[in-house]
């Protein structure tokens, strides 16, 4: 976390090599978490590889994510081999990815829950049809489509990411009128895509699950660019599936315990570091069922 706050405050400054000497005190600082963080990722990598040589199956390393990598560092192919920096990386965008974007959609969909009682009252009564008080399940996660309309209103209103970057490749592309030269860097703004009144009316800075009723594809008009809070194309997000039943699960335990407001001191501050969070939190006061 306070890597992507140095991240973040830094992200636009604008650095003259000729006239720089020596490091800010925010890159020092970040050198020495990067240090942490790959001490702390190569000792899980170094632990799973030497618990390997217990095993009665050596070469299966486990089954999550970790294990895959794991494999890869060990294939005896040199063309799918990885070294021990890919995986290091590849833990880094993982736990960026699937932690903090998850925490920023779940914020915002319970923010806005407790700012529309009507349609925290709605989602709870699915909750309760379909699991009662047991534990969401698979089966029912697919079952809660008033949720997944609110959960894509809110991924449309904050979306965890305001922008994509794409690069064109090797040569170029024509884009209706425009044509874009090869190896330009191109950014993409999902949130004037998803605020798009062309698309989604004069009240699109308005929170509408029912825009969502019949799918994403009639709310947008078959207009898939007009909503994309996981990317799009080949390169949108691998874990969007997981990633919403994340949130189904998380706010389905909530909803089955509690009711909640906002806190009079809450201060509605969207801001961006690297991903669209509320710059002072959600306070929330919670009511036991």
């Amino acid at each position: 976390m306070k890597l992507i706050g140095l991240a973040a405050r830094n992200l636009f400054r604008v650095q003259i090599p000729l006239l720089k000497f020596g490091k800010s005190r925010d890159e020092m600082e970040a050198d020495e978490i990067n240090k942490e963080l790959r001490e702390i990722l190569v000792r899980m990598i170094t632990s799973r590889e030497e618990a390997e040589i217990d095993r009665e199956a050596p070469g299966s390393f486990g089954d999550d994510f970790l294990a895959s990598l794991v494999r890869a560092k060990n294939s005896g192919d040199p063309n799918k081999r990885i070294s021990l920096e890919e995986m290091v990386d590849e833990c880094k965008t993982f736990y960026f990815a699937g932690q903090e974007t998850l925490n920023s959609s779940l914020t915002w969909t319970v923010y806005l829950l407790a700012l529309h009682p009507h349609w925290q009252d709605e989602v709870r009564k699915e909750v309760g049809r379909v699991f009662g008080q047991n534990a969401p399940d698979p089966e029912g996660l697919a079952k809660l489509k008033t949720m997944g309309m609110v959960i894509n209103e809110a991924l449309r209103l904050y979306p965890p990411t305001a922008g994509i970057t794409r690069r064109v490749q090797k040569k170029a592309v024509r884009l209706g009128n425009v044509t874009l030269p090869a190896d330009m860097n191109l950014f993409i703004p999902t949130l004037w895509c998803h605020y798009n009144p062309d698309v989604w009316g004069q009240d699109a800075h308005r929170f509408k699950p029912e825009r969502f009723a019949e799918g994403i594809a009639k709310a947008t008009g078959n207009n898939m660019t007009a909503f994309m809070p996981f990317g799009l194309g080949q390169r949108n997000c691998v874990g969007s599936s997981f990633a919403t039943a994340e949130v189904k699960t998380t706010l389905s335990m909530i909803l089955q315990r509690f009711s909640f407001s906002l806190s009079p001191a809450y201060v509605h501050s969207p801001c961006l570091q690297v991903t669209l969070r509320p710059q002072h939190g959600v306070q929330l006061i919670l009511h036991p069922l």
